[in-house]
């Protein structure tokens, strides 16, 4: 066992192949998700994925702000993603800093390729992701509560958006990465895709993998995906068979 800094690195891979939570590399962490959780929304879902906790909420189409942005041919999407505070172990300074900035920028990119945005011109959809408990994985996490927010509000979309990190650890390729994986593996690879067809609207990576590992890891994340936009489908047939979350109507 050898160190970073002061961390000790831990045993990522058993000599089973079993991970440091007892998954296998292709499995998913647990994952739960409520559409519908927050009333003065227009849409909203809360996603628990593994240790993960996030909240979306999404406005509109409403009125423009600030006006200045206002598009004639369509709607303007403004993403705003944040981790409280209180998300991380090592308390974090509130506000957007940059890797909010950045995440809030490429899930709203992923956005535009997949909302009907002619539908709505001269008007904002407004999503706003709240990280509660991170634990790696969190802009997947956001763009799936997020993806679930927009089809809650009824806002027209190709389809939902599944996303899903890969990474490389102990040498090996993984899905769904925690924070040990994250921390002290060789590469993280976000990404999410359309899923009938396919298609990356967002696929990002740090580290180094070989050609060989990038193909296989889009390979896994895809099945991820896939498995996940299942559970997606099932959270909203929930939600409209059973009514509103808290027994409104």
């Amino acid at each position: 066992m050898g160190s970073v800094g002061a961390k000790e690195v831990p045993v990522l891979l058993s000599p089973e192949g079993l991970r440091i939570d007892g998954r296998k590399l292709d499995e998913l962490r647990p994952i739960k998700i409520q559409v519908g959780t927050l009333h003065n929304a227009d849409g909203s879902a809360f996603v628990e994925w593994g240790a993960n906790k996030v909240m979306a909420a999404v406005y509109g189409p409403r009125e423009v702000h600030p006006r200045h942005l206002q598009q004639n041919n369509k709607a303007v999407i403004q993403c705003k993603y944040n981790m409280a505070a209180f998300a991380v172990d090592e308390r974090k300074r509130p506000g957007l800093d940059r890797r909010s900035q950045e995440i809030s920028k490429v899930i709203g990119e992923a956005f535009e390729s997949v909302v009907f945005a002619e539908e709505y011109p001269r008007t904002s959809i407004d999503i706003y992701i709240e990280v509660l408990q991170a634990n790696a994985g969190t802009r997947c996490a956001g763009l799936v509560a997020a993806s679930m927010a927009l089809a809650d509000a009824g806002i027209p979309m190709v389809d939902l958006l599944p996303a899903v990190a890969v990474g490389k650890v102990a040498g090996k390729i993984a899905l769904d990465l925690k924070k040990e994986e994250d921390n002290f593996g060789e590469a993280d690879l976000p990404m999410a895709l359309v899923p009938q067809s396919g298609r990356l609207v967002l696929l990002q990576m740090e580290g180094h993998m070989t050609e060989e590992e990038l193909a296989q890891s889009l390979d896994l994340g895809v099945q991820g995906c896939r498995a996940i936009y299942e559970k997606m489908k099932e959270a909203l047939r929930e939600r409209y068979s059973t009514g509103p979350v808290g027994g409104s109507s």
